[in-house]
């Protein structure tokens, strides 16, 4: 038996702050303790106490999936405005030291292969490397994302402007064009620290011995294709998604709301939610509350307190609040009753996405929520906020016909009228029916990825078998 069990590949996973990396890399962490035999070890960095999201995420894996939160770093000595992809950075950089002594003890007690690290991981290759384990990025965003990394570093030294002045767009290899100013949020202010910490991470990729994408082919072939392409120094490419949380989320908490959808008619709801991050500003809550009303449809809207600062106010935290909906406009909830139903912070999201009563999902298109919305058939209203969600939503309207996207004003606010015509125009509208029909054609090859001679199966199969044979030497 003690041999077997040194024999057993066995990979540390090692997710950056933010749910959105944690649950996919979760969702990863099953399909490889199901299918190939590999056990795990979560190394989780931190920069205080483990969250109760991040604590139910690790508890609800199998086992053989076990999970260490290293000691917190501390932030004292940076600025209260700095990025969070500098934060992300730091918190990783400052936890070598611990993942180092947690490498040693797995090292005496398992047959460790492999360090899979999430986007802005890189730094952890340094300690995998001392060890002599294998380093593999999983990117739990697109494949176009991906795509951009791979080639920032020779982009950085085309353009001398910022990215968002040039008068052409740019041609990420193998995506439809993109303005500079829908390239992702780090790389908008090339002086800022979160830039240079993306950067530094993008030329660190080749040092991967592969890449795992939260993607297939039948949607993101393009981008697919031109990343497995063969180019020196480009470290292998494997699509493996969509890789979503499809269980039971809800208990007590959720029930109220998919009691509410189960008297809904069929593919009636819209389900309007930004994230475990996005927050919007007072006054363009007002505008959407007022939007959703004046659009007649049924909706199912998780709403969160206003924050005027900036975008993803909850992207560390999720706040609560005495009176949930004081902010919302007066007399909202009373003249919406019984069409609409507003929840505070929270939905049980896979369970209202796979709902028959949804038809719909106005999203910030995280990619998380995105790939959730493609596994049920739910056509899509793109409202980006921050990361590279602009990013996704020009793919998603442009590329991919799976979402319409509302027009922002010249104020910078998404207009009432304008949100109301969006939503019935997808509800309702001829366009809404070409897009609801793609995206019940994705599902299906979804589907058929995922089965058991699916592409993404065997691509996630070939990097398991490399795994085995290392646990063999």
């Amino acid at each position: 038996m003690a041999d077997e069990r040194n024999r057993t590949p066995h990979v540390a996973i090692l997710p950056t702050p933010g749910m959105g990396h944690l649950i996919p890399l979760a969702e990863l962490a099953k399909r490889l303790v199901d299918q190939h035999d590999v056990s795990i070890t979560f190394v989780v960095p931190t920069d205080g106490s483990p969250s109760k999201a991040q604590k139910s995420v690790l508890e609800s894996l199998p086992s053989s999936v076990d999970s260490i939160f290293l000691p917190p770093v501390s932030f004292d000595d940076v600025p209260k405005d700095t990025k969070a992809e500098t934060l992300i950075s730091l918190t990783v950089v400052r936890s070598l030291p611990s993942l180092r002594e947690v490498f040693r003890s797995l090292i005496e007690r398992t047959k460790l292969v492999a360090l899979v690290v999430d986007l802005f991981g890189t730094d952890a290759f340094d300690v995998a490397r001392e060890f002599n384990v294998s380093p593999y990025i999983f990117f739990p965003s697109t494949a176009m994302a991906l795509s951009l990394f791979l080639y920032l570093p020779e982009l950085d030294q085309k353009v001398s402007c910022e990215y968002r002045e040039l008068e052409e767009p740019v041609r990420i290899p193998g995506c439809v064009p993109i303005h500079g100013k829908e390239m992702l949020d780090p790389v908008q202010d090339r002086k800022n620290d979160a830039y240079k910490w993306v950067l530094h991470h993008t030329k660190r990729y080749r040092l991967a011995e592969g890449v795992l994408v939260n993607s297939f082919m039948d949607l993101e072939g393009g981008a697919l294709r031109a990343l497995q392409e063969e180019d020196s120094g480009k470290p292998p490419v494997y699509p493996v998604g969509p890789l979503v949380n499809m269980g039971s989320d809800g208990g007590s908490e959720g029930s109220e709301c998919l009691k509410w959808l189960d008297n809904q008619p069929h593919g009636s709801v819209l389900y309007v939610s930004f994230g475990s991050g996005g927050t919007l500003s007072y006054d363009q809550i007002t505008e959407l509350a007022l939007g959703l009303e004046m659009s007649e449809q049924r909706f199912l809207w998780v709403v969160r307190s206003p924050n005027d600062k900036v975008a993803n106010a909850t992207y560390f935290s999720v706040q609560s609040q005495k009176d949930p909906f004081n902010f919302l406009p007066k007399g909202f909830l009373d003249r919406t009753r019984g069409r609409g139903l507003v929840l505070p912070s929270w939905a049980p999201q896979a369970q209202v996405l796979s709902h028959g009563s949804t038809g719909a999902f106005l999203t910030h298109c995280g990619w998380n929520s995105t790939l959730e919305s493609v596994v049920n058939g739910v056509p899509l209203i793109a409202w980006p906020l921050y990361a590279e969600q602009k990013m996704n939503a020009v793919m998603l309207t442009e590329d991919l016909k799976l979402a319409l996207r509302p027009k922002v004003s010249e104020n910078g606010l998404i207009l009432r009228e304008e949100i109301a015509d969006v939503v019935r125009g997808l509800m309702e509208g001829e366009e809404g029916k070409r897009v609801r029909n793609r995206m019940k054609d994705l599902k299906d090859s979804a589907a058929q990825v995922l089965s058991k001679d699916g592409s993404s199966t065997k691509a996630l199969s070939e990097v398991a078998l490399r795994w085995k044979n290392r646990a063999l030497t």
